[in-house]
């Protein structure tokens, strides 16, 4: 589990003065990396049923797509069989983005010494994650690659796939992908889709710090190509992408219309933004 050696970095990073605040303001960042991966401590799958045959479905009824054949395919099937080599090549790039933008965002911010617009997302991308984290415990959802390879019967200990991702592996040479899903905390967590969630709370952030308009054109250019990317690769249904927006508008929403409004945290806020 690499929590362990981030939990070392970080403790080391408190204890010497020059980056001490710096390891402050990187907590938010540590609990959410260490959330995810202690997620393997305890399956969700453990708690509640595998939602597989149902998502699937609820897929194929909303957004199926009818081949000239007159089969009926979830966008996942269909893309399977209906690729190429351009548009494999720009799904892996958006894949690469979904967490180093939002971080490297974030350092930005950090740099140039806007505490404030840092800490405000800092702590939106953590609440976010956290409320998803909690919907994979309360519905356990198979992502469409799992029923396209192994049908609707759950299979535990599944290991994780890189799925239509595979594509820009082979393109490219590298087992990029590979490597990252191989080592998937959990497979069993498709709804909502949080890399579909991740770049709309940059592209948000974006806008409240009052960033450029060319950063959030980029930075929405990406989101969408995330969400495009998750339906072309077999990662995510229709539906998990428009949940994971959801999750991400709710999220944010009542960290800024609520929380972050209330007295008491706001002086709270106030003084963490001091001490980083």
């Amino acid at each position: 589990m690499y929590s362990f050696w981030l939990i070392l970095l970080y403790a080391f990073l408190l204890a010497i003065k020059p980056s001490r605040k710096l390891a402050l303001a990187l907590t938010p960042w540590l609990v959410f990396a260490c959330s995810y991966d202690w997620m393997r401590l305890l399956p969700n799958y453990t708690v509640n049923p595998i939602d597989v045959r149902g998502l699937y479905e609820t897929e194929k009824h909303l957004f199926g797509i009818t081949t000239a054949a007159g089969a009926r395919l979830i966008p996942g099937e269909y893309f399977a069989l209906h690729h190429s080599a351009v548009a494999d090549f720009m799904a892996g790039l958006f894949y690469l983005c979904w967490v180093p933008v939002p971080l490297g965002f974030s350092i930005f911010l950090y740099f140039k010494g806007d505490r404030h617009n840092y800490l405000r997302f800092s702590l939106a991308f953590l609440f976010v994650n956290l409320l998803g984290f909690v919907i994979y415990y309360i519905h356990p959802a198979a992502p469409p690659w799992y029923v396209m390879n192994y049908g609707f019967e759950p299979i535990l200990n599944t290991p994780g796939s890189t799925a239509g991702l595979e594509r820009f592996d082979e393109l490219t040479g590298l087992p990029v992908f590979h490597y990252i899903y191989g080592k998937n905390a959990n497979i069993f967590a498709a709804v909502p889709s949080l890399h579909a969630a991740y770049m709309l709370i940059t592209t948000i952030y974006a806008v409240l710090s009052r960033r450029s308009k060319l950063c959030v054109c980029i930075f929405a250019f990406i989101c969408m190509g995330i969400w495009w990317t998750a339906v072309y690769t077999g990662h995510h249904y229709v539906i998990d992408v428009l949940l994971g927006i959801v999750t991400a508008l709710v999220g944010v929403g009542l960290l800024e219309w609520g929380v972050f409004r209330v007295p008491a945290l706001r002086r709270g806020l106030k003084n963490y933004e001091e001490n980083i």
